[in-house]
Parts: structure tokens; sequence; C-alpha cells
């Protein structure tokens, strides 16, 4: 969704030019978040304190508004316009600041179409006296924006955002007439106090110059701390006392995520709910909102350390992210079971600390929950979890278990599946279950991420950077975790020890197998030509391989922006058998195992109608499942039952990237999409 980014340099000199591009370099960071239009706000000049060399922060206002730049589309757009900008205004892009507080925002539209207006910064009004950048939905803002008006107020924008800033300064007004002095988290509280909704929000003000505050409360927010004098990091620090009383030079960002700082640091601390973050004169202090408080408490936190280097966020010898992503899998795969998967057996430390392990046994029943891609490999791996463990397992779509108010039980464990781990239904119902008393797994991409704090337990599938709009690698790591999870729980059964063995060694394998796999790239663009110009396309699967039609089919819908259904063979006969005729494509995929014979069935009635059909099948199948030749086959290397939906969803990944490709879209920024949906 939306992407927030913000620079504060303290106490060393930089030069507006290279104020710009760090703003800038850490919104193509974002890019991938999905976006329709960007903004910044920087310091306007102030001859007086535009160099110094003192140690103590110079205000660099003294009344001047700052520059604010607003554009619709690509961020490139709002580069050119800054810079034609800049030269009609004669702005110094080589003035330097000593202290400057810099933010940025990449907007995806929730509230109003995509143009300059509703684009973040939103401000205020004339003077720009409050500016805030925003990631989330403000659910009471109509109420607000109606009190606003009558105090005064005129609004620009169509979004729900404008409320913020003028709420900022109808509070700093009114403190002013009544008290005198009122500080930049104070105001910020009394904002907090008036919202409901969720936010990630930072505050910028030319009444509180060099300054910075962030809050937030469901969407996340993520400090980063670049000591330039190269001072230990990871300490605790609490306030102004320990990271930043020194007036030592520093650098200091906020960002949505941690793509955008690793280039510029590797400590950080993710924000937590309610927290209010005030960087002023260089230094760090983190307050702890509470609605039934007057004053908030003051907070001790530690700065963690990013395992994360530049070179997993650049696309290397690709043109674009998705195709990276693809052909990571064999080393992703590695990564995701190096450490866990032993000869006899498999060890997940994140589920065996506090004997969460017997406490999943014990369960009534196993309920996995997520969201688009994330539902479909809890699906995929739904089978095996119930044969090896013998728990009947529910498959929940958060935001319909949401609305339904489905039950949750005190002897279920809930499983929430998330590449993001901020996925906001998936966390919304994980509150649910929290209050249902279930027992509350994570697995999820992120380390750090609210999913991965707020779940009892869980367990990181360590997929690396997924920086591709089209989920690919995380889809094969989190089948692969919910496989070992299965081997973990059901390992005090002797019954299913001789099937468990077979999965270990074939989760040993894996990695060699997608390797073979990705070899199909040159068909896959072949078949990808065959079908640029059709309209539709059908995918059915069932058992295991179900899942992996509607994975499938969502990639195509998602990248090449083509309709396609991901389709249970068995229901054919139930409405979709209509459809079939010589001109729509259909994918069936037909490899060996339980479902085979059925789905040789399914072939024989498809091409009786004369159907369009690619075949996918097991290596050696070709004759089997086609006898006539008179269908398109696509061979893939055979593997264990539950470990073949890795297998088979990989030609399909490759197939949608090529179309995309083909039909001239963008690949790692599809249409209306985002990465992380921090918004219902």
């Amino acid at each position: 969704m939306c992407g927030i980014f913000a620079y504060l340099n303290y106490n060393v000199s930089r030069e507006r030019r290279y104020i710009l591009e760090v703003l800038f370099n850490g919104l193509r960071r974002l890019e991938y978040r999905g976006y329709d239009s960007s903004g910044i706000a920087v310091d306007a000049d102030v001859p007086s304190c535009a160099s110094s060399s003192s140690s103590t922060a110079v205000p660099a206002y003294a009344g001047a508004s700052p520059l604010v730049f607003r554009q619709e589309g690509k961020i490139e757009n709002l580069v050119r316009s800054v810079y034609s900008e800049v030269d009609e205004k004669d702005v110094n892009l080589d003035a330097a600041f000593n202290v400057h507080a810099g933010i940025a925002h990449t907007r995806w539209a929730t509230h109003g179409v995509p143009a300059p207006r509703n684009s973040h910064p939103q401000s205020s009004g004339a003077g720009d006296e409050f500016l805030v950048v925003h990631n989330g939905i403000i659910t009471n803002y109509e109420v607000l924006k109606e009190t606003l008006i009558r105090h005064g107020f005129t609004f620009e924008s169509d979004t729900d955002t404008e409320v913020i800033p003028k709420l900022a300064k109808f509070v700093f007004d009114k403190a002013h007439d009544e008290e005198g002095d009122v500080t930049f988290s104070q105001v910020v509280m009394e904002v907090m106090r008036q919202l409901e909704g969720a936010y990630a929000l930072i505050f910028k003000s030319p009444h509180y110059p060099n300054e910075l505050i962030a809050c937030k409360r469901g969407s996340t927010l993520i400090l980063g701390v670049n000591e330039l004098s190269g001072q230990n990091s990871g300490k605790p620090f609490h306030d102004v006392k320990t990271l930043t009383t020194n007036g030592k030079p520093k650098e200091l960002f906020f960002s949505s995520d941690l793509f955008a700082i690793v280039e510029h640091t590797k400590n950080y601390l993710a924000i937590e709910d309610d927290e209010i973050v005030h960087i002023k004169d260089g230094s760090v202090s983190i307050l702890k909102f509470d609605h039934e408080k007057e004053k908030p408490a003051s907070v001790q936190r530690a700065l963690s350390v990013l395992e994360m280097e530049v070179e997993q966020i650049k696309k290397g010898s690709y043109d674009h992210f998705m195709q990276k992503e693809i052909h990571e899998q064999p080393h992703s795969l590695t990564t995701t079971m190096r450490g866990r998967v032993k000869d006899s057996g498999v060890l997940l430390g994140g589920l065996k600390e506090k004997e969460y392990l017997k406490t999943i046994r014990r369960s009534r029943r196993l309920v996995f929950i997520g969201c688009g891609t994330s539902y479909n490999a809890a699906l995929a791996a739904r089978p095996f979890v119930e044969e090896l463990t013998g728990i009947p397992v529910t498959m929940e779509v958060a935001s319909d278990l949401l609305d339904r108010q489905g039950p949750i039980y005190r002897e279920d464990t809930a499983f929430f599946v998330s590449q993001s781990g901020e996925t906001a239904d998936t966390l919304l119902a994980l509150d649910y279950a929290l209050e249902n008393g279930a027992l509350c797994v994570g697995i999820t991409n992120t380390v750090g991420s609210t999913l991965s704090r707020r779940t009892h337990c869980g367990v990181h599938i360590n997929a690396g950077c997924e920086i591709g709009v089209a989920s690919t690698k995380a889809y094969t790591s989190q089948i692969v975790v919910m496989v070992m999870v299965a081997l973990a729980v059901g390992s005090d059964q002797i019954s299913t020890q001789v099937r468990r063995q077979a999965i270990i060694s074939g989760l040993s394998n894996l990695p060699s197998n997608v390797s073979e796999v990705l070899k199909l790239d040159t068909e896959m663009k072949e078949l990808a030509s065959s079908l640029i110009d059709s309209e539709s396309l059908l995918v059915f699967g069932r058992g295991y391989n179900y899942a992996t039609a509607l994975e499938g089919a969502l990639k195509v819908k998602e990248v090449a922006l083509m309709h396609s259904e991901g389709m249970l063979a068995g229901e054919m006969k139930h409405g979709p058998l209509a459809l079939v005729d010589e001109n729509l494509p259909i994918i069936v995929i037909a490899t060996r195992d339980a479902c085979f014979s059925k789905q040789q069935s399914v072939i024989q009635q498809l091409l009786s109608r004369k159907g369009r059909l690619i075949v996918m099948c097991s290596k050696g199948d070709a004759s089997a499942v086609c006898p006539s030749g008179s269908c398109r086959v696509i061979e893939v290397p055979e593997v264990a039952d539950c470990l073949q939906p890795v297998i088979n969803i990989i030609p399909l990944q490759l197939l949608a990237y090529h179309l995309t490709v083909l039909r001239g879209f963008d690949v790692d920024q599809p249409r209306n999409l985002a990465k992380s949906v921090t918004t219902q």
C-alpha cells in the first residue's frame, strides 16, 4: 500500500541536492508496494543557516514555509517536476543544511482519484504549518472533517488524510490561545486521541524546525539509525539519554519497511502500536500513548540489527524482480530448510519453545487463515497436514472469517500465513482469534513484522526479500514450511514413520528438482506467445494441486491482466464444462498422485468436446495423459505428492511472467495492486 519515508541528518552537512536524492531513492525502494502518485517536502532556503559548523542544531526555517512537491504517476514524474519547479523558483540545490528533516510518500489511492491534490504530504493549509504523510485509513474522517469545516477550515483534497494536518493546526492554535507554548509531541498526542482506524503517520512542521514525529496504530513503521561516528549500536536507549545526547553526527530514517533503509544502515527499530517517536536536536525519544491517561509513559527500546544486504534488493542480471525471484527458488528453498531438516526429523525452534508442539497436538482442530497467495499455500499443505497429524484442518479467508465472525475456540490452533506479516485482514483475524483464546501461530517471511510479534509462536519462512508484487518464492517456501510443521506435529505417530522419512528425503532433493523445472523457461515463453491473444484461461486441478490451479490462475490474473480461473476438476461437470470449446485454452494439472486416474478422465472429457488443452504431467507420462497427441504437454519432475505443488507452480509462474512481458504490462507493479495490503 502507501509507502512512507523520511530522512533527517543531524550535525552533518548535507546539500539539498543530496537530501532530495535520498528521499527519491527511498521512494524507489518502496515502489514495489504499489502506488499511483507520490510527493516530498523539504526545507526552504534560509541563508542564515544554509551552512553551519556548530554542533548545536540550527533552525532551518525561521518562519519560511517548506517546499512541497506532489505529482501523479511514477516517481520519475515527481523527480522531473521537482527539478523543473526548483529551476523555476530559483531554489539553490547546493544549499547545505547541518540539520534537515525531509519527508516523502508514495500513495495507493483509497479516498480520491490519483491526482496531485490527493497526493501526500497533505497540508494544514496556507503556509503548510503542518504536513503529514500517512499509510492506512482514518475511519472517522468524515466526522472530523465536518467539525473542522465548522471551525473555518477548508479542504482541498478528497482524502481521509487531510483531516490530520488540519486537526494538528486546530490543536496547535487552540493550545497557543489558551496556554501559550505546546510541544510537538503534545500536538500529535491530541491528534491521535481523535483518530480512529489504522495508520502510520509522520508529522513535519515549521513551528518545530528540524523535528519529526512518527506514530502508528496498525500500519508498519520502522526507525533507522546511522551513527556516522562509528559508535557501537544495538544498545537500548531511553529518551535522549543513551542514543542521541552525544551531539555526534548521525542520520535518522523513518520507513514503511526495511528495504528503504538497508542501503543506509542496518540498525533499526520496529515501532509498536501507539508509540510516538520524536526526533528533536538529533535525539530520539519514545512515548507510549494511552487513551486512558493524560500523560504518556516514556519507553525504553533496543535497536535490532538487520540481516539483509543491499544486493538482495537489486535485480542483478535479471530484467524484473519477479523473474529474479522465480529463478531464486532453489536457493530460497534451501534457506527455508537450512538447519531445520535433519535425517531423523524436522527441528522448528519457534514451535519447540514452551512446548507449543504438545499444545498443537492436543488441538480440537487446526485453522489456517490467510489471503490470496498465502491462503493458496495453506490450501496446498492442508491434505498432508491432516494426514500426518490426524487433526481436522479448516481453511479460512481472513476477510470472510471476520465478516462471518466464524467460531474460533480455545481448543483450536490458528495458523496465520502472510508473506509480509502486515496484511490488514490477517492481523484483524489474529486479534479475533486471540480474543477467543486460540493458540496463534505465525508463518511469515518478515522478521520483526506485526504478525511475528503478536502471535504466540511461529516459523519464519526465510525466503529472502521478495519485491515483485506477485508472490513467487514466498509461496513455495510457505508450502515447505507447512509441510515441515506437519512433520514436526506428527512426529509422535509411529504409524506414519515410513511416510515421514520419505517426505524428509524428498525435501532434501527439492531444490535440485526446482532447478530442473526452471529449465522449462524457454518452453513457457513459447507457450505464452501462443496464448498472447487469448482473453481467458482455465486451470483445472484437484487434490494437492487444486491450490496449484488457484495460484497459477491468480498469477496470470495479477500480472498478465488476463481473465483466468483456477477450478476444482471434480466440479468440472457442474457448470464449467459449458465454457469448453476449441478456442478457450485450458491447463489441466495431471501429475502422478492419488488423483491421477481421475485427471485422465477429465482430460478425455475435455478432448471429446474439442477443448484446447495444455496438460502438465510427470516426466514420461505424456502418452498416458494425451495418447492421441492432440494436446500440448508440459513435463515436470516427479516428487513426493505433498511436494509436487512446489514443482508444478513454477511453470505457471514462468508462463504468467512471459505473458506479462509479451503483452507489454508492468511485471513488478501490476495495475491497481499492492505488495503489502495494509488496509481492509
